[in-house]
């Protein structure tokens, strides 16, 4: 059976392993806690307010790339997009609005297609 447990804690206080298992401490997909009941095990988990659910998210943002330029693989890729989806939605923006925002900035300053890479800007002289 799952357990969750919403506690008034430090969340970040927790220790990371103990005797009877594993301790994490770290936000995860939304069907984790069933698929690990789904495999005989239990878990505790809380459901974050607000602010704390933003600032996990920022966390997660920096593992996600962190796994992603250490494997270069397209399911880190994939991870990090979808980090990026909740982000977006949990400050309270839409895909739309970051759809938009990117291809404004792809028409003003171009993309990344060309494999530009700025080596030296010098000012002119009079």
């Amino acid at each position: 059976m799952m357990i969750r447990e919403v506690r008034e804690t430090n969340l970040d206080e927790l220790p990371q392993t103990n005797a009877s298992g594993k301790k994490f401490c770290k936000l995860v997909r939304d069907r984790i806690p069933e698929i690990i009941e789904a495999s005989g095990r239990s878990c505790l988990w809380d459901v974050l307010e607000t602010d704390e659910y933003v600032r996990r998210l920022d966390e997660k943002l920096n593992e996600e790339l962190a796994e992603y330029q250490e494997s270069k693989s397209l399911e880190e890729l994939a991870d990090l997009a979808e980090v990026i989806r909740a982000v977006v939605k949990a400050r309270g923006w839409t895909l739309t609005q970051l759809e938009q925002l990117r291809a404004d900035k792809a028409a003003e300053r171009g993309e990344f297609e060309k494999r530009i890479f700025l080596r030296e800007v010098k000012e002119r002289q009079p």
